[in-house]
C-alpha cells in the first residue's frame, strides 16, 4: 500500500490587518483637475477675450460716449447731452439715408434668398461640366469689391460697355450713374451678383441633407417639380433661408463699398443715393469731421441693425408657432 505523502497543512492562518488601499490614481486625477477648473478655461478664453474687448467692445463703448459730445476730429470735445440725437431727427439727409437704406434691403434681401437655393438646385445636379459653373459663380465671391465696383462703372457708365451695345442697336444711352433711382437699382445690382455665390454655398450645404427619399416619395405621388420643390425643398431649408435672410438684411442695410464707388463720396446727384453707412463716413472724416455726431449715427445705426435682426427672428418663431 502507498502511503499519502502529500503535507497537509495546518488550519489557515487570518491575513494579517492592513491599512485602507490608497484611492486610485483616476480619482486622485480628477480631484486635481476638479481643483484647477475654476481658472483653466479662462486662461484659454483670455487671448480672445483681449482682442474682442481692445478690437470690438471698446471701440463700442468709445463711440457711445462721444455720441453724447461735441467732439470733433482733433478736439475731444465737451458733454451736449442728447443734442446730437435730436439734431439727427431733424437732419434731412438722416432721414434720405435711412430710407435709401432701408429701399436697399427691401430690394437685395428677397433676391439673394431665393435665387442662390434656385442657383444651388441647378449646380447640385451631376451635370458635364457642372464643376466649371459651380467655381464661376463663385468667382465673385472672392473677388474685391472695389475690382467689381470698377468693372460694373465701366459697364454701366454713359461710355460703358452696355450703353455702347444699346447705341448699336438704335436705343438711346441709358443714366444708369446719373439717375439717382437707376443708380441705386444699379448699385443693388452689383451687392444681388457678388452675394449669390456666397450664400449658394450655404444652400447647397443645406441640399445635402434633404432625404432623397421625400423626393421620391413625391415623385411616385405624381408630384411636379415646381411642387416637389414646395412641398419638401423648401420647408427643409427654412432655417437656412432665414440665416440668408438674416445675414443678408444686415449686409444690405450697412452697405457702403457699392454705392461709394458707383455714386461717388457725395452719394449720388445731390446726395440722393447717400445711405446711413455713407452718411456717417461724410461727417465723421476729414480734419473738421464732427466725431460726435458721426458716432450717434453709429450708434443709431446700430440700433436699427439689431431690431432687422429681432425682427426677422421673430417671424421665423411666429412661422414655427
Amino acid at each position: 500500500m502507498q502511503t499519502d505523502t502529500t503535507p497537509r497543512s495546518g488550519p489557515a492562518e487570518a491575513p494579517a490587518p492592513s491599512a485602507a488601499p490608497p484611492p486610485p490614481r483616476a480619482h486622485r486625477r480628477r480631484r486635481g483637475i476638479r481643483t484647477h477648473l475654476p481658472s483653466s478655461p479662462w486662461l484659454f478664453l483670455a487671448p480672445g477675450l483681449l482682442i474682442v474687448a481692445g478690437f470690438s467692445l471698446y471701440p463700442f463703448l468709445s463711440t457711445v460716449a462721444h455720441s453724447f459730445t461735441d467732439a470733433r476730429t482733433l478736439t475731444e470735445g465737451q458733454f451736449v447731452g442728447g443734442a446730437n440725437y435730436r439734431e439727427l431727427i431733424h437732419d434731412a439727409m438722416f432721414w434720405t439715408g435711412l430710407r435709401n437704406s432701408l429701399l436697399y434691403v427691401l430690394g437685395v434681401v428677397p433676391l439673394l434668398v431665393v435665387l442662390p437655393l434656385l442657383l444651388a438646385l441647378l449646380v447640385q445636379r451631376h451635370l458635364p461640366g457642372i464643376t466649371f459653373f459651380r467655381a464661376a459663380f463663385y468667382t465673385p465671391v472672392v473677388a474685391s469689391v472695389v475690382v467689381v465696383g470698377l468693372i460694373w462703372v465701366w459697364l454701366l457708365d454713359d461710355r460703358g460697355l452696355i450703353n455702347a451695345v444699346l447705341e448699336t442697336f438704335g436705343f438711346g444711352k441709358v443714366g444708369f450713374l446719373s439717375d439717382p433711382w437707376l443708380l441705386l437699382l444699379s448699385a443693388m445690382a452689383v451687392t444681388v451678383w457678388k452675394g449669390l455665390g456666397y450664400y449658394m454655398i450655404i444652400y447647397l450645404a443645406a441640399l445635402a441633407g434633404v432625404p432623397r427619399e421625400l423626393h421620391e416619395a413625391c415623385a411616385v405621388d405624381g408630384a411636379g417639380a415646381v411642387r416637389r420643390f414646395l412641398t419638401v425643398t423648401v420647408p427643409a431649408v427654412r432655417s437656412t433661408m432665414v440665416l440668408v435672410a438674416a445675414l443678408s438684411s444686415v449686409g444690405a442695410f450697412k452697405v457702403f463699398s457699392e454705392v461709394y464707388l458707383m455714386a461717388g463720396p457725395t452719394g449720388g446727384p445731390g446726395g440722393a443715393d447717400t445711405t446711413l453707412v455713407m452718411l456717417v463716413q461724410q461727417v465723421g472724416t476729414g480734419l473738421s469731421g464732427r466725431v460726435g455726431y458721426a458716432s450717434a449715427l453709429s450708434v443709431v445705426v446700430f440700433a436699427l441693425t439689431l431690431g432687422l435682426m429681432l425682427l426677422v427672428l421673430r417671424a421665423n418663431r411666429k412661422e414655427d408657432a
